[in-house]
């Protein structure tokens, strides 16, 4: 029988180690980040266990009273288990989920699944769950992902782009100056699309802090003024570009096509995947043409992020 629990702190070590050894967890569903604003999101992760085994893990957070995300802070959440999963146990999991939604009158589970290119092995078996249970599609994102063991070959664009970067004399280094990068960012953010970065500088220099061999910033440099940048989340398989920022010099110079032809090429090594993230909007209804045209020039082509909306009392 799988009984379901909620985390508490005193099982930190065994839910990260669990993520650690997951097939389509990463280090974003790790207790260290998704605590990291903890007071914007009340948590109601959950622990799957069977015959006092952790069979699966589900970061989550409460919103409304009702309704429950998973995760609300997150850009990818859902059931993560390890290479033990089978679709039947699966289906066993999410019987179990259910008795628990309803015993704690939740109303609505919002469902945000991993996205295929952060499995470590075949992880599809929530996807049918979620089926079996008439769990509904309601948003769906798209990303552009390179496959980095045969890449595409950047557009003659984005060649020239890199020639004239190393023409002006620009190089690409890591970068700790995560409260210059940030400015850059919410400036190009707001120009061009309306919007401003999810984290402040404090916080990507905290979360940085706690996951120093992951999350790391390559920016590009005339000198020590910066004009473009690139966070990077590197996950086992994976290379997730998390913001791209480029300044108006730096567009008119070739520097975010430096900045990527440096990524791209460092990570072809050893990974499989170089994500980009979505170019939606409007909760995947609205395509921005001119962002993900961009990312295909780099060679990226289309990998779903998918949204899930289940009605516990159906």
């Amino acid at each position: 029988m799988i009984t379901v629990h909620f985390y508490n702190a005193e099982k930190q070590a065994e839910w990260d180690a669990f993520i650690d050894a997951s097939k389509n967890g990463t280090f974003m569903l790790k207790r260290g980040y998704v605590e990291y604003h903890s007071d914007r999101f009340t948590d109601f992760s959950l622990m799957f266990y069977e015959d006092g085994n952790l069979i699966a893990v589900m970061p989550a957070s409460l919103h409304d009273g009702d309704v429950v995300r998973s995760h609300g802070g997150l850009t990818y959440g859902g059931i993560v288990s390890d290479r033990k999963m089978t679709t039947p146990k699966m289906l066993e999991v999410f019987d179990a989920l259910k008795a628990f939604l309803t015993e704690k009158n939740i109303r609505v589970l919002i469902y945000k699944r991993v996205p295929s290119v952060y499995f470590s092995y075949p992880s599809d078996e929530d996807r049918y769950a979620l089926f079996r249970n008439d769990a509904k599609l309601t948003r769906c994102d798209i990303s552009t992902a390179i496959y980095l063991p045969d890449k595409i070959r950047f557009s003659e664009l984005r060649r020239r782009g890199v020639k004239k970067a190393l023409k002006n004399g620009l190089e690409v280094r890591q970068s700790f100056d995560y409260d210059g990068y940030v400015a850059l960012l919410t400036e190009v953010l707001s120009v061009h699309h309306a919007t401003k970065p999810v984290h402040t500088g404090a916080e990507l220099a905290l979360l940085a802090g706690r996951f120093p061999d992951v999350i790391k910033l390559y920016c590009a440099y005339r000198g020590e003024e910066m004009l473009a940048g690139v966070l990077i989340f590197d996950t086992p398989l994976t290379v997730h570009a998390q913001y791209i920022a480029n300044s108006e010099e730096g567009r008119n110079i070739g520097a975010l096509d430096l900045v990527m032809d440096h990524l791209i090429n460092t990570y072809a090594e050893g990974k499989t995947y170089f994500d980009f993230g979505i170019s939606t909007e409007d909760l995947g209804r609205v395509l921005n043409y001119g962002l993900i045209g961009q990312k295909e020039m780099f060679g990226g082509r289309g990998i779903a992020y998918d949204f899930y909306e289940w009605d516990i009392r159906s």
